[in-house]
């Protein structure tokens, strides 16, 4: 488990996290979502030990973060948005990498470079921007890490890349990893992420399973928008062909939850302090 208890953290003073909880829990795909500035990046690198809390405490995988042990960074991949790879080939790579990760599996990270049909011999820093990143995410899925985050995964990816990106995510997720996704191609990954973590201003503003998202709210497309005083309405939007709308109240014929609208409404929902969000944020 990952706990995240009172935390505080500040860039030069300025505070970004005040009083920050959450808990991550083994066997999730988590959905990282937020504005710019929202701090996605920064709870990332807290997690990973990149950066250390300026009060509260922090627990990873049953260890803290920023003591770098290297019995906690055998257990960690982070793919970044913005990659830098070195002037080496992939064997060279794989020669001075993996051997960090106890659990590489050699085979997984052959069968997902076929499937992505990446390109072999040539020095990593040649690649275009989607090969490297598709090079990346087949050594972290075989990596074995107990935590694997994800910033921007799809970003770079063809269409077909990111059907194989879902299946493959899905595929390597067991009872003992975590899964983090940060992302703003929420229809990239919304087959795939769950539970849904939204960030706003430094806090975590939302924090759900599918399941308990289901519970509560349910969704409508219409082609004309609902009257602004009708029951349970909690927000509304226009989108080609007709209107999103979310609801108060279980959605008893599981119908569709389209994430994005869902972050919008979380996102107007707090500006205008609707009560529905009460309680909703902190842990997943």
């Amino acid at each position: 488990m990952t706990t995240i208890d009172q935390v505080d953290f500040s860039y030069n003073g300025s505070p970004l996290f005040h009083q920050l909880n959450l808990t991550l829990e083994k066997g999730n795909i988590y959905g990282l979502l937020g504005l710019n500035g929202a701090g996605k990046t920064t709870l990332m690198k807290l997690l990973t030990g990149l950066l250390t809390p300026t009060g509260g405490a922090l627990t990873v995988l049953g260890e803290k973060p920023a003591s770098r042990n290297p019995s906690f960074l055998s257990q960690v991949f982070v793919l970044p948005e913005e990659l830098n790879i070195p002037s080496i080939t992939e064997k060279e790579f794989l020669a001075t990498r993996a051997p960090f990760y106890p659990r590489f599996d050699r085979d997984l990270f052959e069968r997902c470079m076929t499937a992505f049909d990446s390109p072999r011999g040539r020095r990593l820093n040649k690649l275009s921007y989607g090969q490297k990143k598709k090079f990346l995410l087949s050594f972290g899925l075989a990596c074995g890490s107990e935590l694997l985050i994800l910033d921007e995964p799809t970003n770079g990816l063809d269409i077909p890349s990111k059907g194989l990106f879902r299946r493959l995510v899905a595929e390597g997720l067991t009872e003992d990893r975590i899964f983090v996704l940060s992302t703003h191609q929420v229809r990239d990954v919304e087959s795939l992420i769950d539970p849904i973590i939204i960030l706003h201003e430094g806090q975590v503003l939302y924090s759900q399973t599918m399941e308990e998202i289901s519970q509560s709210l349910h969704m409508t497309r219409t082609s004309m928008a609902p009257s602004p005083q009708e029951e349970g309405l909690l927000y509304t939007e226009a989108v080609v062909g007709g209107h999103w709308s979310v609801w108060e109240g279980a959605d008893e014929e599981g119908g569709p939850v389209d994430l994005e609208v869902l972050f919008n409404a979380v996102i107007s929902g707090i500006s205008q302090s609707h009560s529905w969000l009460e309680g909703k944020g902190g842990e997943a």
